[in-house]
């Protein structure tokens, strides 16, 4: 019995199909990968190109996209700073039970501030390897990412008509720990399947794409 957060009296009940049963299921390791960076990096271009890379090895994915997350899970959330903390504290509970399920959940959201990063990372074991927790961080100047400005936003918030928005009156904090970090090479972006393709090597790597 325990009390968590403004629970009391509660279980924690376990089943008896676990984490690594599911993973021989799925011949894979579930795993977290997080892609962060400024609206316009190409974040959700990203991700769906790795799930679409790895559903044709075979392996099951799920993406979580913040701007989908928001008409639903998080649409009583606005872009305080503190509405943006819980957007993330969800997000992760939510990418650590399909992590559970033995899924690769890749998360794609902008996620401004180190500390709410760094929680997230905090919600798994400390032990990296089996948190399974991967930072793709999409270092993109913000230049590049101001002229595609595929929504429109960017010239919203040059305008004032959009307050708080990241990388124009809001700050991102870029990450100082993330396992990949994908940039421009002489000016050039990488192509969407180069950078789901490096993302893969490091599953392969990493040994997430069989069981264990």
């Amino acid at each position: 019995m325990s009390t968590v957060g403004n629970s009391t009296n509660i279980f924690w009940h376990e089943c008896p199909v676990g984490k690594v049963d599911r993973q021989k299921l799925l011949n894979q390791q579930g795993c977290v990968v997080w892609i962060t960076g400024l609206s316009g990096s190409g974040k959700s271009t990203l991700a769906c190109s790795l799930g679409r890379t790895l559903h044709s090895r075979g392996k099951l994915s799920y993406v979580l996209d913040g701007d989908n997350l928001r008409h639903g899970l998080n649409k009583n959330l606005g872009f305080s700073p503190e509405d943006r903390t819980e957007n993330i504290r969800r997000v992760g509970e939510v990418a650590k039970l399909f992590a559970d399920a033995g899924l690769i959940c890749i998360a794609s959201l902008i996620s401004p501030y180190c500390k709410d990063r760094d929680a997230c990372r905090a919600l798994l074991p400390e032990n990296f390897f089996e948190a399974r927790l991967c930072y793709v961080f999409l270092n993109m100047p913000l230049e590049l990412c101001e002229e595609r400005d595929p929504k429109g936003l960017y010239k919203l918030a040059r305008a004032g008509k959009i307050k708080g928005f990241t990388g124009i009156d809001d700050p991102y904090e870029p990450p100082s720990n993330c396992e990949i970090e994908i940039t421009q090479k002489d000016g050039i972006c990488p192509t969407p399947n180069e950078m789901a393709g490096q993302v893969v090597s490091y599953l392969e790597d990493k040994g997430y794409l069989e069981a264990q």
